[in-house]
């Protein structure tokens, strides 16, 4: 199915849908012929009308039947329960359905309507007439003649007329029979496919008209009934001289179409027959058979000749659609032959629609009587409309010809309510004649139309209407009392007593005025004071004299004219207001509110400005003041001035208010920095500082007040380890964690402030630089890398990708140590290749020798330690874990504490180190002497070591493990370059020294956790390229 087809058919459910709800059927059986008063039915019961208690209900349930005009009713319904009986009239189903013989079922229909209109329901009830065996079987002649040649063979048949019988089914005709029967002949019965049965006279012995001529017997024909009902007729046998050969039909079975506007005399068709026989017995006679009814024998004629059958009277569709004509063609013998004609008569538009008004509402002389309040969709009217045509021509389109609020709803086939489509208006139309016009889809089309009278009964449904909303009136003061006012009327749309009106005053009306009733003439009874009131308002109620009573207000509003007797009044003596700074020229400053007791030009204030007439301006009439210049709380902070009020009066009135303009600080000020106050400077700090330590401070100032002036420090870059932090109040900058080695160098922070004004704050950034170090040694680098820091954005920290001089003057020291330990392998290589050519007593004394130089651990000792540190579950051998350096002299301030750790997995037992002197001469240098701690770190790969001092003063160090190359060796000793302090009273005079005492780790070097270890060990140390030895502390 296509999707157009899928919609109708969707579309033409729902419209079921919706009608089945008020549209239904409903059908009963009744049998004819039945006495008065016999109960059929219930509507109520059998529609299953079940009422709702929630709808409330405008009148009583009513069952109505809506007849045709001129109907007799065969069946009556009770108005309130719904019962069916039937009348005293007869229902005779072969009078209702006369001239019907092809279908076998006969309906008589009336529609009931379900009133009132809240539930309405429009019911059509058919009920199907049972036929009973109320007629006997008839033959049309009493006396059927029948002439037989007498040379006719046995078991030869010849057709009996049938007889007719209007009862249907098992009353209609079952059985015919031969009543006083001869030998000769007997009797048989064909059904044809129509179900009707046809006699047949069947020869059984051989026939001589010599020896008798007629035979004379009495058939009968039973219908089924109970009791059957029959009669008999005469048949008469005529037995004839010998004619061998019957006429033979060309065609047995004809059909024809005929229109039935055809005119009389039109031919239908000619039948042709031949006979084999010559001379007189092959003339043809040709007859319309005895079993055609009168009716149709009227409507055509045979020529008995030709066979031509042509139109006798005028044809009718409406009245039989389909004529059977029976023809016999006789040559003079007792058997002619038989053949049937069917005629149709097509159909021709030649019938008007019918309108059929059946009213739901009572007319009273043809006019119905409908009130203006009546709800949509209120019935009214039962139109059928009808066509006796077929096809298109009695398909029947029924509308209203002009625009009414009503309309035709359908219903049932050809069936429309007509009922409200609109509300009604009695005072807009008053009735309505509505003409339905029904009309046919024939070609031309042809069409009726009826007229349906409806009056509108008036309700009072208008409220009386003043003809303007408000009344306005002036009145002077001091006026004499009784004094009229105005005449107030107003008007009502509807008519009789609903159209009556009267006058009151409102609820709690002023004492000083009154209206008449009937005329609404208002005055006022009393002398008015316009300063003790000035207007007066209250209403009018007019009200109607219909049921109930409808009414409706005007407000009337008195001014009470003045007299100039006030002067001006501020609403404030002295006004102040407050306005941003940043106010536009010609901004809006404030509002100057003048009232004055007076009316009309009296009240009329205008307002100036006495003195501030450069700086501010004043609308006369409305009293907004405006600024003649911009402000700037900065500069000033307020400003005063006078304004001036006088009235339009005669004489006029003067007043004066002071106004005082206050200037609101608004954020416009970013915040200053004045600490620090370049970016080019910088602050030394220590890398001995502790943490929590404030290292500088940044602080900065807003011209602003208030909130606007609240700041806020915070570090916005440069800190990326979270070295430094910043107190978001006070601007102070502390070291957050201890400063290692890798932290030395130049770090700049980027500050932000803002203050806290709104909507958005505003803020200034800052550059602080901190150099970490002990010294400000070389001003000239430092210099240089606050140049590079100022180039460098802000996003990047400072030395990115760089190398400092710090850091190439290590890779020289590491390049340098490289250098000297691959000279010094070479030296003991080309020594080594020397000495073995030696004697083995050379290389005896000199393996004596090399024992006494490095350490060796006692086995003896080892073993006796083991047993001691297995009971104090400690590792097998001890580790040197830390070397402590420290100068002997930290009094001097200028003086670098070196602090380092080194270490060393070599497998020393307490007895053996005690057996090495190590040499603890304390040091001294000068201010300017080489680091070479930080040197060293810079320059290895491994971690610095930490330095301290060892004095009585509290040092501050650094704790940093370092990790030391595979197979370093660490000797404790002077090379050529080594210097040593003596004890000279001058503190920078140096003299060589001798360090004894040497140890060797052949093993890797592990970082270790620091351990504090007694007793302490003390030795020097010493390298290449260094220009101050140092103490050492080994802690075991």
């Amino acid at each position: 199915m296509d999707l157009p087809c899928e919609v109708y058919l969707l579309v033409g459910l729902l419209i079921c849908l919706a009608l089945q709800s008020w549209a239904q059927e409903r059908e009963y059986t009744v049998r004819e012929e039945l006495p008065e008063n016999v109960r059929i039915g219930n509507l109520r019961k059998d529609l299953d009308l079940a009422l709702d208690p929630d709808v409330k209900l405008s009148s009583p349930l009513q069952f109505k039947p809506v007849y045709k005009t001129g109907d007799v009713p065969l069946v009556r319904v009770e108005a309130s329960s719904g019962d069916i009986f039937t009348t005293s009239n007869r229902i005779d189903r072969e009078k209702l359905c006369s001239g019907v013989f092809t279908e076998k079922r006969c309906f008589y229909e009336i529609e009931v309507a379900v009133l009132p209109d809240e539930i309405f329901r429009l019911v059509k009830i058919r009920f199907q007439i049972e036929d009973i065996n109320d007629n006997a079987p008839l033959f049309q002649s009493t006396v059927i003649n029948i002439s037989i040649p007498e040379n006719t063979a046995i078991n030869s048949r010849y057709p009996v007329p049938s007889a007719l019988d209007p009862d249907v089914g098992i009353n209609g005709i079952q059985h015919y029979e031969l009543v006083k029967s001869v030998t000769e002949f007997g009797l048989d019965i064909i059904e044809t496919p129509e179900g009707d049965k046809w006699p047949q006279l069947i020869v059984q012995q051989s026939l001589d008209r010599e020896q008798k001529d007629t035979f004379v017997m009495k058939i009968k024909v039973e219908d089924g009934g109970t009791p059957p009902k029959s009669s008999t007729a005469i048949l008469q046998v005529t037995i004839s001289d010998v004619n061998d050969n019957q006429p033979v039909f060309k065609e047995n079975d004809v059909e024809v179409h005929v229109p039935e506007n055809a005119p009389v005399g039109t031919s239908v068709t000619q039948l042709h027959a031949t006979d084999a026989d010559l001379g007189s017995n092959a003339q043809i006679h040709f007859s319309f058979s005895n079993q055609i009814s009168p009716a149709t024998k009227q409507l055509f004629t045979i020529d008995s000749t030709t066979g031509l059958i042509t139109i006798r009277q005028q044809l009718d569709r409406e009245v039989t659609p389909v004529h059977k004509l029976i023809v016999l063609a006789s040559d003079g013998s007792s058997t002619p032959s038989r053949a049937t004609v069917t005629v149709n008569v097509t159909d021709i538009n030649d019938n008007v629609p019918s309108i059929d008004t059946r009213y739901i509402m009572n007319p009273v002389n043809g006019t119905v009587l409908l009130s203006e309040n009546a709800p949509l969709n209120t019935k009214i009217a039962l139109i059928t409309v009808t066509d006796r045509d077929a096809d298109l021509n009695g398909k029947v389109t029924c509308y209203t010809d002009h625009d009414v609020p009503f309309r035709l709803k359908p219903v049932f086939d050809n069936q429309f309510l007509l009922e409200t489509a609109a509300p009604l208006d009695y005072e807009t139309t008053r009735e309505y004649a509505i003409r339905i016009v029904a009309s046919d889809s024939g070609k031309p089309p042809l069409n009726t139309s009826a007229m349906v009278l409806i009056k509108i009964k008036d309700e009072n449904d208008n409220s009386p209407i003043f003809p303007q909303p408000e009344i306005q009136l002036s009145i002077p003061e001091n006026n004499d009392p009784s004094t009229q006012l105005i005449k107030i009327s107003a008007t009502d749309a509807d008519s009789g007593r609903n159209a009556e009106i009267s006058y009151t005053l409102g609820p709690n009306p002023p004492e000083a005025f009154n209206i008449d009733r009937r005329s609404g003439i208002l005055s006022v009874g009393k002398r008015l004071d316009r300063e003790k009131q000035d207007k007066y308002s209250f209403t009018v109620v007019v009200r109607d004299s219909g049921l109930p009573p409808l009414q409706n207000n005007v407000t009337v509003k008195v001014i009470v004219q003045d007299v100039n007797d006030n002067s001006p009044a501020f609403t404030h003596p002295e006004y102040n207001f407050y306005v941003p700074e940043n106010l536009p020229l010609h901004g809006t400053v404030g509002l100057i509110t003048v009232t004055d007791a007076d009316a009309g030009d009296n009240a009329v204030v205008t307002l100036s400005i006495l003195n501030g007439k450069d700086n501010f301006i004043i609308d006369p009439k409305t009293g907004v003041i405006k600024p003649n210049i911009t402000f700037d709380r900065e500069q000033q902070s307020s400003y005063s001035f006078v304004v001036k009020a006088v009235d339009g009066g005669r004489p006029q009135c003067v007043s004066f208010a002071k106004v005082t303009i206050n200037v609101v600080d608004v954020n416009d000020n970013r915040p200053v920095f004045v600490i620090p106050s370049s970016n080019y400077s910088y602050d030394l700090v220590q890398s001995t500082t502790s943490p929590g330590s404030v290292v500088t401070r940044v602080f900065a100032i807003d011209n602003d007040t208030g909130m606007n002036a609240e700041l806020q420090y915070s570090i916005i870059g440069g800190s990326p380890k979270g070295l430094f932090a910043i107190d978001k109040t006070t601007g102070n900058i502390t070291l957050q964690e201890k400063i290692v080695p890798a932290d030395q160098g130049l770090h700049r922070l980027v500050v932000k402030v803002k203050d806290l004004g709104q909507p958005e704050s505003l803020y200034a950034i800052s550059l602080v630089h901190l150099f970490v170090n002990e010294t400000v040694s070389n001003a000239t680098f430092i210099q240089e890398q606050l140049r590079k820091s100022l180039e460098t954005p802000l996003d990047r920290n400072v030395g990115d990708n760089e190398v400092t001089p710090h850091a190439n003057s290590y890779i020289i020291v590491v390049i340098a140590i490289i250098a000297g330990t691959m000279t010094v392998i070479l030296v003991i290589f080309v020594t080594a290749l020397v000495r073995c050519r030696q004697t083995p007593r050379h290389k005896v004394v000199q393996k004596a020798k090399q024992s006494g130089e490095w350490v060796s651990p006692n086995q003896e000792n080892r073993q006796t330690k083991k047993k001691k540190k297995k009971k104090k579950r400690s590792p097998k051998s001890l580790l040197l874990n830390f070397v402590t350096i420290e100068e002997s002299k930290p009094d001097d301030p200028s003086h670098e504490h070196i602090n380092g750790t080194l270490d060393l997995p070599v497998e020393l037992e307490e007895q053996t180190m005690g057996k090495y002197n190590w040499a603890t001469t304390p040091t001294t240098f000068k201010p300017d002497s080489p680091d070479l701690a930080k040197h060293y770190k810079s320059a290895s790969p491994q971690p610095t070591f930490q330095i301290k001092p060892e004095t009585p003063v509290a040092p501050k160090k650094h704790h940093v493990i370092q990790d030391l190359p595979l197979d370093n060796t660490f000797v404790v000793g002077c090379d050529s370059l080594s210097k040593c302090s003596s004890n000279s009273s001058d503190p920078y005079s140096v003299s060589e020294c001798s360090c004894q005492g040497s140890f060797k780790n052949p093993g890797q070097i592990h970082t270790r956790q620091e351990t504090a270890l007694k007793p302490p060990f003390y030795g020097t140390l010493c390298g290449p390229g260094t220009a101050r030895a140092h103490r050492i502390k080994i802690n075991l």
